[in-house]
C-alpha cells in the first residue's frame, strides 16, 4: 500500500497488494463515497457566491444598489434582452431536479439531489467558467405523486433570471414531457443531461471507437440495454449521427423494443420509446443473447452492476467488440472483465477506469457556447456538433483503445467544444448574437482561466481550507475493511 496523497493521483496504488480486482474496484468506490461525506461535511458542500465586481469606496454601495441601480432596471424593462448585458444572467445557468433519479440510489426527496447538483455547478464554473445555481424542488402534487407540470412551471418562473436550464436526475416518464415541452416553450436554452448530455458524449465515443475498429456507424449493429432517458436519447442522437434504426434493438425491464410493445403503446408518456419501438427492431428479437449475437457494439445505461450485463453475451458479439457499460456508481460489468470476455474497447462512467464517458466532457461545453451566442435553445444538431467536436479533439491528440474520449483535465477540450457548438447554434438560427469560431474559443479560454487563478489563490491563501490527509485516510480504513 502506498501512503495516502492528497491529490489522489495514487488512487490504484492505495489498496492491498493481496486485493483481487474485483476487490479494489469495490473498495475504490466505497472509499470516494466515504470521502465525499467527509469533504462534504468538512467544507459544508461545494459552492458559495461571491461578487464579480469591485467595492472602491463608500459609494459605491449606491452604484451597486440603489439609487444607481434604478437605472438598470429600467434599462431591462425597456429592452429585456440587455439583461444579458448588465447582469450576470447571460452566465448563468438553474440546475434544477426533483432528485427522483439520482445516479444509482433513485429518489433520494427533493433535497437529497442536492451533493449532485451543487457538482454541476462546480464542473460547470472550473471547466468552463459558467455560474450556476443548484435548485432541487418538491414536485408532488395532492396526490403525492411527481407532477411534471410542476417542474414546468417552476422552469417557466425562473427563466428571466437565468440565461440556459440543466435539468437533472428527474425519473421517466416525467423527464420527457418536461423536456420536450420547455424546449419548444422556453426562449433559452433547457437542456437534460441525463438525456442529451449522456447522449452527446456516448456518440462521441462510438464515434472514435468506431474508427479504431475501422467500422462505419450506418453499417454496425448496436444493442441497447436500458432503456430510460439516457439510452432513449443516445439511440435518438445515433441515428442522427447516421445509424441504421434497422440493425438496433433496445431492452428495458421488461424485453426488447419492437412494435409488439402494446404496453408502452398504451402508455402515451412514454411517446419517446413508442417511437424507438417503431422504429428499432424490425426482426422483433426479444432475447438478450439472440440479440448480441453478432452485434458490434453494447451501451448498457441500465443498473449498477457488476454483474449486470453477462460476459457470456459479449462473447456472442462480432469482431473486435465495442462495450460501454455506463451506470454509476458501479459499471455493469468492470472494464477488466469485459475484455476478459473479449471486448477490445471498453467505456465506463468513472475517471479511474481508462475511457471515461461522462457527461462532464459534454455541459460545460455545450452550455459554455449556448451561452455565449445567446442561444434559444440546444438542438439535436447542435448535440450531434458537439459529440464530433469531443471526438475530433481526442483523434488529433492520437486515439487508441484506451483512448477513444478527451480528459476532464484537457482544458482547451471545453474551448474547442464551446466554439463547434456556438457556429451550429449560429447555422440552426436559434443564436440571438452572431460570433466566429475564435471570439468564442478564447472567450471560453479566459473564463475557464479565471476560474482556475481565482480558485487556485483562494486555494493558496488558505480562503479555501486544505483537509487533513487524517480525513482521506479514514475513509479509506472504512473501504479496507468493508471489503476485507
Amino acid at each position: 500500500m502506498a501512503k495516502i496523497d492528497l491529490s489522489l493521483n495514487n488512487l490504484n496504488e492505495l489498496f492491498p497488494s493481496d486485493f483481487t480486482q474485483e476487490q479494489t474496484a469495490k473498495a475504490k468506490t466505497i472509499f470516494l463515497k466515504e470521502l465525499a461525506l467527509l469533504a462534504h461535511k468538512f467544507y459544508g458542500g461545494k459552492m458559495q457566491t461571491l461578487p464579480k465586481a469591485g467595492l472602491y469606496g463608500f459609494n459605491w454601495f449606491n452604484v451597486w444598489y440603489t439609487p444607481g441601480v434604478s437605472k438598470i432596471s429600467t434599462t431591462i424593462r425597456d429592452d429585456n434582452l440587455t439583461s444579458f448585458d448588465v447582469s450576470n444572467r447571460g452566465n448563468m445557468v438553474a440546475v434544477v431536479s426533483d432528485s427522483t433519479r439520482v445516479l444509482g440510489d433513485g429518489d433520494v426527496t427533493p433535497p437529497g439531489g442536492l451533493g449532485v447538483m451543487e457538482g454541476k455547478a462546480y464542473l460547470m464554473k472550473y471547466l468552463a467558467g459558467i455560474d450556476a445555481v443548484p435548485l432541487c424542488l418538491n414536485s408532488y402534487n395532492e396526490n403525492k405523486e411527481h407532477d411534471p407540470d410542476k417542474i414546468i412551471d417552476f422552469v417557466r418562473m425562473l427563466e428571466p433570471s437565468f440565461g440556459a436550464v440543466n435539468l437533472e436526475d428527474i425519473s421517466q416518464p416525467n423527464c420527457y414531457k418536461v423536456l420536450d415541452t420547455l424546449r419548444e416553450s422556453s426562449d433559452i436554452p433547457v437542456w437534460h443531461d441525463d438525456a442529451q448530455g449522456t447522449g452527446a458524449v456516448t456518440v462521441a465515443g462510438l464515434v472514435n471507437a468506431l474508427r479504431i475498429v475501422e467500422k462505419d456507424i450506418s453499417q454496425v449493429r448496436i444493442v441497447l440495454y436500458g432503456a430510460g432517458a439516457s439510452n432513449a436519447t443516445i439511440a435518438r442522437l445515433i441515428l442522427q449521427a447516421g445509424g441504421d434504426p434497422e440493425k438496433m434493438i433496445l431492452f428495458d425491464s421488461k424485453g426488447a423494443l419492437s412494435k409488439d410493445r402494446e404496453d408502452i403503446k398504451a402508455d402515451q408518456r412514454f411517446y419517446r420509446k413508442w417511437e424507438l419501438c417503431q422504429k428499432t427492431n424490425p426482426d422483433r428479437i426479444n432475447d438478450i443473447e439472440k440479440a448480441m449475437k453478432g452485434a458490434d457494439v453494447l451501451i448498457s445505461l441500465s443498473k449498477p452492476g457488476p454483474d449486470v450485463v453477462k460476459p457470456d453475451w459479449i462473447r456472442l458479439m462480432g469482431t473486435k467488440p465495442i462495450v460501454f457499460t455506463c451506470a454509476n456508481p458501479v459499471p455493469e460489468i468492470y472494464p477488466y472483465a469485459a475484455k476478459e470476455a473479449g471486448a477490445y474497447i471498453t467505456a465506463t462512467g468513472r475517471g479511474d477506469f481508462p475511457n471515461q464517458v461522462n457527461n462532464s466532457l459534454g455541459f460545460p461545453g455545450i452550455l459554455k457556447g449556448a451561452l455565449l451566442v445567446r442561444s434559444r435553445s440546444v438542438t439535436d444538431n447542435m448535440a450531434v456538433a458537439a459529440s464530433y467536436s469531443m471526438a475530433n479533439y481526442a483523434e488529433k491528440k492520437g486515439i487508441h483503445p484506451d483512448y477513444i474520449m478527451p480528459k476532464m483535465d484537457e482544458t482547451d477540450m471545453f474551448a474547442y467544444e464551446a466554439a463547434d457548438v456556438a457556429m451550429q447554434a449560429i447555422k440552426d438560427g436559434v443564436a440571438r448574437v452572431e460570433s466566429d469560431w475564435d471570439t468564442i474559443y478564447n472567450r471560453t479560454l479566459e473564463d475557464i482561466g479565471h476560474t482556475r487563478h481565482t480558485i487556485d489563490m483562494m486555494m493558496e491563501q488558505n480562503f479555501i481550507k486544505k483537509p487533513d490527509t487524517a480525513l482521506l485516510e479514514q475513509a479509506l480504513n472504512k473501504a479496507i475493511e468493508q471489503v476485507r
